[in-house]
This record gives structure tokens, sequence and C-alpha cells, in this order.
């Protein structure tokens, strides 16, 4: 075997290596709300700059789903899922706001290439991906876990799902909602 290709193997299992505790440590400080808690506020910029407030949708069901990453295969799948049943989500009186720790002009990128019209929240600092428990990681890059959240009218978790599968999570949240 060539020296420089044993060189990069052991290179990449040094990084996986380092990247389990990194993943782990995120993920075990932090705690999931459960049903029926307030909804932690928040305020982050959309794909157009724009300020999103939780509190704005008083009154509204609120889909707050959290991905990895912005142009990536399951993410573009699941934000497709969504973009398709809005039409859906919109006759039950429902949002859908998709959080990523990518930044707005990532969203702005996602959105214009894939044809997204709902709102895409930046959160660089990882502020709100924390709160709601969904700060994961991979190969020590820091990602938001797949997980959804749905917020009730009166701004309470109604019902949560973690380790979301994209292709059913649009369908899965819309029956959900009455």
């Amino acid at each position: 075997m060539n020296k420089l290709l044993l060189i990069g193997i052991l290179a990449a299992v040094v990084l996986l290596i380092a990247a389990v505790p990194f993943a782990t440590a995120h993920a075990d400080d932090q705690t999931m709300p459960a049903v029926g808690q307030v909804a932690p506020a928040f305020t982050l910029p959309s794909q157009t700059g724009e300020p999103i407030s939780l509190d704005s949708y008083r009154g509204k069901w609120v889909v707050l789903y959290f991905y990895p990453k912005d142009m990536t295969t399951g993410c573009t799948i699941e934000a497709h899922k969504f973009q398709d049943a809005l039409p859906q989500f919109d006759a039950k009186n429902a949002v859908i706001l998709g959080v990523s720790v990518d930044t707005v002009d990532s969203h702005k990128q996602f959105c214009t290439k894939d044809s997204l019209t709902f709102h895409l929240l930046a959160d660089p600092d990882h502020k709100v991906v924390s709160a709601y428990g969904s700060l994961g990681g991979f190969a020590g890059i820091i990602l938001a876990n797949r997980n959804t959240f749905l917020i009730d009218p009166h701004g309470k978790i109604a019902q949560v799902w973690v380790k979301v599968n994209p292709s059913t999570a649009a369908s899965d949240v819309l029956a959900a909602i009455p």
C-alpha cells in the first residue's frame, strides 16, 4: 500500500474518532422541550433577511422543523415534501418554518434553486437549535438534527418527531393537525 494512501486512511479514522465525542457532548448538554410545554421563543432571520418570531404566529399551528444542511439530498426531499403540501397546511391554518445552522445566503440560494416559498431560518449561532434540543454534529461539523416540533395555536408543543424520515415528515405532521 502506498504511503500517501495509508496516511489518508489514518487521518480519516482519526477525524471520525474525534467526531464521536463532539456529537455526543453537544447532544447530552441539551434538553428537548416536551409535549405540553411552552415552545421556546425565538427570532431568527429568514432567507430574505427578514426577522421571523415565533410569537408572530400565535393563533396558528407552527411546524418547526430542524434539518442538517441546505441543498443536501435528505434535506431537499424533506423541503420539497413540505412545499408540495403547503396548500394543505394553509387550509389547516398552519405555517412551516425550517431551521438549520446554515446562513441567510445559503437559505436564499436553496429557496431560489428549489422554488421554496416557506421560511427557512438561519441559526448559525445554534441558539434556537440548542433550545429545541436539536444540536448535533458529524465528523466535527456542527449540524441540526432532523427533528420536528408541532406547536399549537397557543404556543405549546403539541407533538415532537425525532430522527425524522424526510420522505414522510410532511404527511406525518399534516396528519397530526386537527
